[in-house]
């Protein structure tokens, strides 16, 4: 591993008075796995879309085998041999595998498709690097493990215009598969860096970083503050060079277990719940589940069986074909308003899209969801004065950082990813009090109404953070819990669902297992019912 095939010398982007990377110098050696870290905002987004053209340096320049790499040219970097593969795929999925791979490696006005040509050249780099796959399938038939297989081989193919990537940039590559799916990428990496190929691993699984990387980069407020061989480094040792100080580990601790908590009454109880679906099964298929006060319920499983239409129906936005769901005993109506005043906090998966309104100020944001509160509102206009106090409290007991230029006026689309889920967090964490309290009343004000919530509904609510706002996240979520609401922790991070949960259940195609205690599943138990081999745990040791 001493021949480079990529150098970065003093690459710097500014945007506006920010600098994204300050003067950041790397290499990458032949048959190397380089993992990039840092946290949200340190920059490797904006790194890594330099390296592949998406930006142009204002400073810097980068050689791939000892050549210069145009700037701001994905042709070129394609040209290069740097190819990706995102978080979220990319493919059609009503074409065929050889379709997908063939797109963009032939000229518009060329009178021919050479598919005879492309399926060899697919077959052999599938050979070669051990990426079986039918070509003829179409991709919406496809497992998630599959279809990242697809996207890989797209990388690799030498054809067309595409002179097979060199260089592979993996971003979050494990974040939609089960584990039998992510060892399976990781023996797939092995032949892959066997065969000389380097690879740039970006990932927020530390212990996925220490055991593929040959090599660690760490980045901090856009510049690189680290480089450590991954052998002899530890989990402890990187987040602390990501952050910049000891971050504790937030672990579930002693709760009430057994028969004392299944004697408590349910906050929240579905019954034999069905969500129609477009596709061949339904969204949700007689889903039963009982969530009780001071507990964590996780529910695990790959993206797309379900768990969007669970959330959804338990934040107000969409009803129920059929059974019945209820919170403190009541039935509810598919209007939020309804969920929020009963007691119910959401925390959505798109904190960018759906979670806030990107547009408007940080105060109105802290609000949103409490506009028609006597506290903040009469007669149909916003009390300001009460708004901007109530975010100043938020912004002061939730650490909301970015707001230093503009104050509670910033745009909420300016904060990072933390601290737009910090918002989140306090604007539906912040308990509701008594009429002429400091904090806010009930919308029936009842000075009597509890001050905490009663149920969190949380999805993917640590999706894309850093180790520190992730410990703090599952910080605020677990004390929630300890003054007696109930979460329901929708994930496919299942180091936080072993960390956080009290009870485990897993979704396959609209259906959900039966919710047994954390202790009761293993990795690869829980990995089979993901997959719909199984939702026994007892068949673990068949995996």
């Amino acid at each position: 591993m001493n021949e480079p095939v990529l150098q970065l010398s003093g690459i710097t982007k500014r945007f506006g008075a920010l600098v994204a990377n300050d003067a950041i110098s790397l290499t990458l050696a032949r048959g190397e796995v380089l993992a990039l870290l840092g946290e949200n905002g340190a920059g490797k987004s904006t790194l890594v879309s330099i390296l592949f053209g998406h930006y142009r340096a204002d400073a810097g320049t980068i050689m791939v085998d000892g050549r210069l790499l145009p700037p701001g040219k994905p042709g070129a970097a394609l040209s290069a041999g740097i190819g990706m593969v995102h978080q979220h795929f990319s493919l059609a999925d009503n074409l065929s595998v050889l379709d997908n791979v063939m797109l963009g490696t032939e000229p518009l006005w060329q009178p021919f498709s050479r598919r005879a040509a492309a399926l060899v050249a697919l077959q052999d780099t599938a050979q070669r690097f051990g990426l079986q796959v039918n070509a003829a399938s179409r991709i919406k038939d496809l497992s998630v493990g599959e279809r990242q297989r697809v996207e890989i081989l797209k990388a690799l193919l030498p054809f067309g215009r595409r002179r097979g990537a060199r260089v592979l940039i993996l971003d979050e590559p494990t974040a939609v598969l089960t584990p039998q799916e992510s060892e399976s990428l990781f023996a797939t990496l092995s032949q892959l860096v066997a065969q000389g190929l380097s690879v740039i691993f970006i990932s927020h699984k530390l212990d996925e970083v220490l055991r593929v990387s040959h090599r660690i980069a760490v980045l901090r407020a856009g510049k690189l503050v680290a480089e450590m061989p991954a052998a002899g480094a530890s989990q402890a040792m990187l987040a602390q060079a990501m952050v910049g100080r000891e971050v504790p580990r937030v672990t579930r601790g002693p709760t009430p277990s057994g028969a004392a908590a299944l004697a408590q009454p349910p906050v929240c109880e579905l019954r034999d719940l069905r969500v129609r679906g477009v596709g061949p099964w339904p969204q949700l298929d007689g889903v039963n589940l009982a969530l009780r006060p001071g507990e964590v319920v996780a529910i695990a499983g790959v993206a797309g069986n379900g768990q969007q239409a669970l959330a959804d129906l338990l934040h107000g936005l969409i009803a129920a074909d059929a059974g019945s769901v209820t919170l403190a005993g009541r039935a509810m109506p598919a209007t939020p308003r309804a969920w929020i005043a009963a007691g119910a906090a959401r925390i959505p998966e798109d904190r960018h899209a759906v979670g806030v309104v990107g547009d408007l100020p940080l105060w109105e944001n802290a609000v949103l969801e409490r506009y028609a509160s006597p506290a903040f509102a009469r007669g149909g206009v916003i009390k300001r004065g009460a708004a901007t106090a109530f975010a100043q409290r938020l912004v002061e007991r939730y650490d909301v950082r970015g707001t230093q230029t503009a104050g509670l006026a910033t745009p909420t689309r300016a904060l990072s990813g933390g601290n737009m889920q910090k918002l989140i967090l306090g604007r539906v964490l912040m308990p509701r009090s008594a009429p002429g309290r400091a904090e806010e009343v009930t919308e029936a004000g009842d000075p009597d109404a509890p001050v905490a919530p009663l149920l969190i509904v949380a999805n993917q609510p640590t999706w894309g953070l850093d180790v520190g706002a992730v410990a703090y996240v599952h910080g605020q979520l677990l004390a929630a819990c300890a003054a007696g609401a109930a979460l329901l922790l929708i994930s496919e991070d299942l180091d936080e669902v072993f960390a956080l949960a009290d009870r485990v259940a897993v979704m396959h195609h609209g259906r959900l297992t039966p919710a047994r205690p954390v202790a009761d599943w293993t990795l690869a138990a829980i990995g089979l019912a993901m997959s719909g081999a199984s939702a026994s745990p007892e068949l673990a040791d068949a995996a």
